[in-house]
C-alpha cells in the first residue's frame, strides 16, 4: 500500500530532542520554565521586538486578545469570512456577535473597501464594534496597511490572525506585528510547530502580562491562592516549548521549502496553462512575502474544460494523497446561519473552485512524481 502523502506533515529539525531532553533532565515538565522564557525571548527577536506571550494554541491567544479588548455581551467583532473556524468561535466564547465581512480577489483575506461599509453600517444601527480580526490564509499577508488604517479611522483595534504566516512580511514588516494585538499558531500543520501552541503579539508590553496573568489562572499575588478575576489554563508546556525553540532554528529553512513547493506547482501547471486551461494562484502583490504555507490553486471548471475539484479530490484520495478544499467561509456556516454578514461572493467563488496542495517541507521528488501522475491522469483526459 502506498504511503500516504499529507497536506503538511509536522516536519522535525535537528535539535528539538536537545531542548526536550533538557526539560526532562532538569525535571521542568510542568508549564511554564525555561524553554517558554526562551521561546518567548527569540520570537521577540524574530517579530522586531514586540512582546510575546506563549499559550497553549492559537485560539487560546486569540481568546485572550479579545478579553484584553473587553469584548462582551452585546459587543460585535468584525471577522473575516473566509477563514477557518477558530477565527471566530473566541468572538462567541464572549458572548459578542461576529459580523462577516468578504475578501478581496487579490490577496484572498479581508476586503479594506467592504471592511468600511460593514463599520459605517453597523456604526448607523448603534452597534458598538470593539474589535476587527483580519487573518492572513495559507501564509499570504492581508491588505494590512490599508486595513489598519481604515480601522483606526473608527478607532477599532485590529487583531491580526497570522497562525498561518510566521515568516510572512509586508516590506519587510513581519505579520502578527500590525495590529494592536496579533496570533500566530504552533499547531501541528504549521509551518513549525510545538505539536499544540500559540503565541499573542503586542507592542503594548501592559497587554502581554495581563494575558500572561490571565493565561495562569489569574492568581493574585501572595503565598495562598486568590483570584480577583476569572483566568484560564492557557500555560504552554515547557516540554512542548522546547520543540519550538528547535523549530525556530530551521525556520527559515522551512519558509524556503514551502516556497519552492509553490515555484514547483507554479512550473508545473503553467505548462498546461499552455495547452488551453486556466489553473490559477494566490499571488503576491508588491512588496508582499509569504511563507507559501500552502499552495493553494484554483480550477474553474468553465475555464478547465468541465473538470471539477470533487473529482480531482476522489482521484487524489485514491492514490493516498491528501488535497483539501480551500475554507469554508463563516457565512455559509450552519452554526453562524443568522449573523450578519457583507459579501461579494468572492469567498463563495475561492470554496467553490479551491484546493490545497501537498505542501509539507519534507515533501519529496517521489512525492511531486505521484501527485503531478495524478495531475496528468485528469488533463491528459482532455
Amino acid at each position: 500500500m502506498k504511503k500516504r502523502i499529507w497536506l503538511s506533515p509536522p516536519h522535525m529539525g535537528r535539535n528539538e530532542l536537545s531542548f526536550v531532553q533538557e526539560a526532562f533532565d532538569t525535571n521542568w515538565i510542568a508549564p511554564l520554565g525555561p524553554n517558554v522564557d526562551e521561546f518567548e525571548k527569540q520570537l521577540s527577536i524574530l517579530l522586531n521586538g514586540y512582546s510575546v506571550a506563549a499559550v497553549n494554541s492559537g485560539t487560546a491567544a486569540l481568546h485572550l486578545a479579545l478579553k484584553l479588548l473587553k469584548v462582551s455581551t452585546g459587543d460585535e467583532v468584525i471577522c473575516q469570512t473566509f477563514t477557518f473556524a477558530a477565527s471566530a468561535n473566541p468572538v462567541v466564547y464572549l458572548g459578542a456577535t461576529p459580523v462577516f465581512v468578504d475578501s478581496d480577489p487579490e490577496t484572498w483575506n479581508m476586503d479594506p473597501v467592504l471592511l468600511e461599509k460593514a463599520i459605517q453600517h453597523r456604526l448607523s444601527l448603534g452597534k458598538n464594534i470593539k474589535a476587527v480580526i483580519v487573518v492572513n490564509l495559507y501564509g499570504m499577508p492581508a491588505k494590512m496597511e490599508e486595513i489598519v488604517t481604515v480601522a483606526a479611522k473608527y478607532a477599532i483595534p485590529v487583531i491580526e490572525d497570522a497562525a498561518e504566516s510566521l515568516g510572512s512580511s509586508i516590506n519587510n514588516i513581519p505579520c502578527g506585528t500590525f495590529g494592536t494585538l496579533g496570533v500566530i499558531s504552533f499547531n501541528g500543520n504549521k509551518i513549525i510547530t510545538t505539536s499544540s501552541g500559540g503565541v499573542l503579539i503586542s507592542n503594548n508590553e501592559e497587554f502581554i502580562l495581563s494575558a500572561k496573568h490571565l493565561a495562569t489562572q489569574a492568581k493574585d499575588p501572595g503565598p495562598y491562592y486568590q483570584h480577583s478575576q476569572i483566568g484560564y489554563n492557557y500555560k504552554m508546556s515547557n516540554v512542548l516549548a522546547g520543540i519550538g525553540r528547535g523549530q525556530l532554528s530551521v525556520l527559515n529553512e522551512r519558509v524556503e521549502a514551502r516556497r519552492d513547493n509553490f515555484n514547483r506547482y507554479f512550473n508545473y501547471f503553467s505548462a498546461w496553462n499552455t495547452k488551453g486551461f486556466n489553473i490559477e494562484f494566490q499571488i503576491e502583490p508588491s512588496g508582499y512575502f509569504s511563507n507559501r504555507w500552502l499552495t493553494c490553486i484554483l480550477i474553474d471548471p468553465v475555464k478547465n474544460k468541465g473538470i471539477s475539484i470533487d473529482a480531482i479530490r476522489s482521484l487524489f484520495d485514491q492514490n493516498e494523497i491528501e488535497v483539501r478544499s480551500l475554507w469554508k467561509p463563516m457565512h455559509l456556516q450552519p452554526v453562524f446561519s443568522d449573523t450578519p454578514r457583507f459579501l461579494n461572493g468572492v469567498s463563495d467563488h475561492l470554496f467553490d473552485i479551491g484546493l490545497c496542495l501537498p505542501s509539507g517541507s519534507s515533501l519529496t521528488d517521489e512525492g511531486f512524481d505521484r501527485i503531478f501522475e495524478c495531475f496528468d491522469m485528469v488533463f491528459s483526459k482532455f
